[in-house]
């Protein structure tokens, strides 16, 4: 945007500085930064709503506001501000997925495809009028931090696009359909721990969905207690057992039997620790066939 002749940026607004690290030193985010390079104003409202950074907005007088990913809904006074109102980036074809989680959402339930949706924003969770779209196919490659990159190149392409058009008139924005709504909730650290009664292809589809955070996990049973094991990579095939029993473990992988057919297991990690190849678990950790995976440590 900042380079689009089309328009000009006149601020920036983000997150406050969050300590990050283990020092937990204040650190701006990459939004910041790259406004400050561009010598372009930057505001940081801890909430939305505060009144003087309404006030601050008024005194800019935008035109419009772009919204991506900013984490608060907006007031009615901010939505109403601008000329041509305010209008968001979402990563999904609305009417699915609206909330906090489309990306993730849509490689837990198995979608075989997802998308940007540039919207004209109003009171609602996700709700207003559709100004452009534009799809994506999911890949079995693909996990929650390579789907969010490519749809953060989309959504950005696909805005600078539609702006011009918008403005002018030539982009009616058209109201969401009624059916097909769907939402997608925050995730939760919990939402990472697997239940290996499910079929392989849905464990792995939590493995895929949760990357990079919370992760898809499991604990092995050990004395004096259970430890935690992050999952990053497996897939799926076709072997049975009791869920939650490893099959084998070798350094072509961990395999364990779920509800329907088996995962395996290309990439682990234990918590705290690097990530590591199954080999290289092996060498120091012992996993062996007919030991269990459990779904709780409790």
């Amino acid at each position: 945007m900042l380079a689009c002749r089309d328009f000009q940026t006149i601020a920036v607004v983000t997150q406050p500085d969050r300590p990050k690290g283990r020092d937990l030193k204040l650190t701006p985010s990459p939004v910041k930064e790259l406004a400050l390079q561009s010598d372009l104003p930057v505001l940081q409202p801890e909430r939305a709503r505060n009144e003087n950074f309404i006030e601050q907005l008024r005194q800019l007088k935008p035109d419009l506001i772009v919204v991506a990913a900013f984490g608060q809904i907006l007031p009615q006074t901010i939505l109403d501000l601008p000329r041509f109102g305010c209008i968001n980036v979402h990563t999904s074809l609305l009417p699915k997925y609206r909330g906090a989680a489309p990306i993730q959402s849509a490689i837990l339930n198995d979608e075989y495809e997802s998308g940007v949706t540039i919207m004209k924003m109003d009171a609602g969770m996700d709700t207003g009028a559709i100004l452009t779209q534009e799809k994506t196919l999911i890949h079995e490659s693909d996990n929650s931090q390579t789907l969010h990159d490519r749809l953060a190149t989309i959504g950005a392409e696909l805005l600078v696009r539609t702006i011009p058009d918008y403005v002018s008139g030539k982009i009616p924005p058209r109201p969401q359909p009624a059916d097909g709504v769907s939402y997608a909730p925050k995730i939760k650290k919990q939402d990472g721990e697997i239940n290996w009664t499910q079929p392989a292809r849905t464990i792995w589809n939590r493995v895929r969905g949760l990357v990079p955070w919370p992760g898809a996990f499991t604990h092995v049973p050990a004395q004096p207690k259970a430890y935690l094991l992050k999952i990053w990579e497996a897939e799926t095939i076709q072997q049975t057992g009791p869920p939650g029993q490893i099959l084998s473990a070798d350094k072509s992988g961990i395999v364990v039997a779920c509800g329907q057919n088996a995962l395996r297991i290309s990439q682990l990690q234990l918590e705290g620790g690097k990530r590591l190849t199954p080999q290289q678990f092996l060498a120091g950790h012992q996993l062996a066939p007919g030991q269990s995976l459990s779904h709780s440590c409790g």
